[in-house]
C-alpha cells in the first residue's frame, strides 16, 4: 500500500471534503481517501503509486485545485 498526501485549495465545508473524497475515491486504485478540511491536507491510500495528474484530474471534476507542493 501507498499513501500519499496532496493539498488542496478551496475546500469550506462538508460537502467540500465530499465532493473531493468521490472524485478522488474513484480515481483507479485508490482504497481509501482522508480529507482534513481544517489543513486543505487530501491523504489517499492506493495499491501502487498514483499518477498526479489523475488525482489533479479528480480534485478538479470535484471544483477544487491541487497545489503544486
Amino acid at each position: 500500500m501507498v499513501t500519499t498526501t496532496y493539498q488542496v485549495q478551496g475546500m469550506t465545508c462538508g460537502h467540500c471534503v465530499s465532493a473531493v473524497s468521490a472524485e478522488v475515491g474513484a480515481v483507479t486504485g485508490v482504497s481509501d481517501v482522508q480529507v482534513d478540511l481544517a489543513t486543505g491536507r487530501v491523504t489517499v491510500t492506493s495499491e501502487s503509486p498514483l499518477d498526479t495528474n489523475a488525482v489533479r484530474a479528480a480534485v478538479d471534476e470535484a471544483g477544487y485545485d491541487l497545489v503544486d507542493e
